[in-house]
């Protein structure tokens, strides 16, 4: 049975009156900057560029871009491959890093934990320990200098531009005030953060491309490029999408006064992770989503796993808490 919580997440909480709107920036909030108690103050924060970072992902894309011409050469297993090694990919942060470690939005038994864990390398996205301590950074601090890709410095400082510079110093000494020892008390999680280069070589690069070759003789240079380098290449910017473009297109049913938004295209992409509003305003919820006919790929999977005997503890927020929190602090929309 789906477990309801007593308390929501994310966002202000019944404001007595209208809080004051957080203006979002673009371009110009890019180059003057956002942060807590400075709404323009990331300017001159320090950042240093991290040039390894910018080269590599550099190399990456221009390698994806390559791959996009080896598909009409390709057999179609391959392609199947690749995309169902994509789907491996997306569980491995949705359902794992994301849902399950970062938010305890459910329980998970071991062997789950452990395909979780396994797709997580495949995602190539940071450890789980790394991933999750994060992303709750970024919940706590949403949209000021501790959260890691603060969207106030625009869309590609939120995308992928984050990942090119040091840490801002507020998301460390920030993120150093929480409690992650839940991380670190799961076997899994450490076993994974011990092994994760070795596991990250199996995992996002051997695996997807031995099998096309070994099965039905794809040659390594097609499997390489496309169910490694492109199937990777893609999962980033899906994931990367979540931060940026959900924070800044689409409508706010359930809190009008935060920043992450309702983005269809992004829940198509990112297999239910879209629905940004609601989870930032409910995110102890499994879903990730009102349940309902709402396309959740993450939360089938989960349901499955529950159906398998394999989670147990399906937090959910309560219909009333929800339609409570749409009428009060809501834009009106669907």
């Amino acid at each position: 049975k789906l477990r309801p919580c007593a308390q929501g997440g994310g966002g202000p909480r019944a404001p007595a009156g209208p809080p004051v709107r957080r203006p979002l920036g673009g371009a110009a909030a890019a180059a003057a900057g956002g942060g807590a108690g400075r709404p323009a103050g990331t300017a001159g924060c320090g950042q240093a560029i991290v040039w390894r970072n910018v080269v590599l992902m550099g190399l990456l894309h221009l390698g994806a871009v390559y791959a996009l011409s080896l598909v009409p050469r390709a057999q179609l297993l391959t392609l199947l491959w690749a995309y169902f090694c994509f789907l491996m990919t997306a569980l491995g942060v949705t359902a794992g890093a994301h849902r399950l470690w970062s938010h305890r939005s459910y329980k998970a038994k071991l062997p789950l934990r452990i395909f979780l864990a396994a797709a997580n390398s495949m995602a190539f996205q940071n450890d789980i320990y790394e991933w999750s301590r994060d992303h709750r950074v970024h919940h706590k601090y949403s949209e000021t200098d501790a959260d890691p890709h603060n969207a106030r410095r625009g869309f590609f400082f939120a995308h992928i531009g984050w990942l090119f510079v040091r840490k801002h110093r507020d998301v460390i000494e920030k993120g150093r005030k929480l409690d992650f020892t839940d991380l670190l008390d799961d076997p899994v999680v450490r076993f994974q953060r011990k092994y994760y280069k070795s596991s990250v070589v199996l995992m996002c690069f051997v695996i997807p491309t031995f099998v096309p070759w070994y099965l039905w003789g794809e040659s390594l240079w097609n499997a390489y490029f496309l169910a490694s380098i492109l199937r990777y290449t893609i999962s980033l910017n899906v994931t990367w999408l979540v931060n940026s473009a959900a924070h800044m297109y689409g409508n706010r049913p359930y809190d009008k006064y935060i920043s992450p938004r309702q983005n269809t295209f992004v829940t198509v992409g990112a297999i239910g992770e879209g629905f940004h509003n609601y989870h930032h305003t409910f995110p102890f919820d499994y879903s990730a989503s009102e349940l309902g006919l709402k396309f959740n790929p993450t939360t089938w999977f989960i349901d499955f796993m529950f159906w398998l005997g394999l989670v147990t503890d399906r937090r959910q927020a309560p219909k009333d808490m929800i339609e409570a929190r749409k009428e009060r602090t809501g834009d009106g929309s669907a």
